[in-house]
């Protein structure tokens, strides 16, 4: 079993990395992005308050995220091990992901952040908004997400730092190049 938290600002490649642990070393993928993005096309209630925060680039607020996760990472295709993709974003969620986890009797194994150059992830998030079309990826809502990951999500960072579970990997290159230094670090 192994539990993971995949860190980094927007566009780092996160997702992309995840998927491919996720099939390597089958252990589930848990994106509050995506799940929050599938409530959105779903307009159910918790698509309708996350929409606002995610087209303007905010974060939907912890209390929200929180309890998705808590939910999810009880599903029965978690015991194996799960990756958490872009949670936690904040040290409230940090602290809140300590105390669920703990009353489950489990642990972080592995806290994995991406480092990319600005310049190299604006560069990744407009080609990702051509591609994909996706309303939180145009240049204002991406340089105000930049500015939330800087002062809410790098805290994070530095608290993980602190429990000696953090693995810092550069994450420019190809996907291959950066698979293999998430691989190094996780020693698979």
């Amino acid at each position: 079993m192994m539990n993971l938290i995949f860190i980094g600002p927007p566009g780092a490649g996160k997702g992309t990395q995840a998927k491919l642990v996720e099939d390597r070393l089958s252990i589930i993928q848990i994106s509050t992005g995506d799940i929050l993005r599938a409530a959105v096309a779903k307009g159910s209630d918790l698509g309708k308050k996350a929409k606002e925060y995610m087209d303007a680039g905010d974060l939907v607020p912890d209390s929200v995220v929180i309890g998705i996760i808590a939910e999810r990472i009880k599903e029965p295709d978690c015991e194996k091990g799960f990756i958490l993709d872009g949670f936690p974003r904040t040290m409230e969620q940090a602290r809140a992901l300590d105390e669920i986890l703990s009353a489950e009797g489990l642990d972080i194994h592995h806290v994995v952040e991406f480092v990319v150059p600005e310049d190299e992830l604006v560069k990744r998030l407009l080609g990702r908004a051509e591609q994909e079309g996706r309303a939180d990826d145009n240049i204002d809502s991406i340089k105000n997400r930049l500015k939330v990951f800087n002062e809410k999500t790098m805290p994070v960072t530095g608290y993980y730092k602190d429990t000696n579970k953090l693995r810092k990997i550069d994450g420019t290159g190809t996907v291959a190049e950066i698979s293999s230094r998430v691989q190094a670090v996780l020693g698979h």
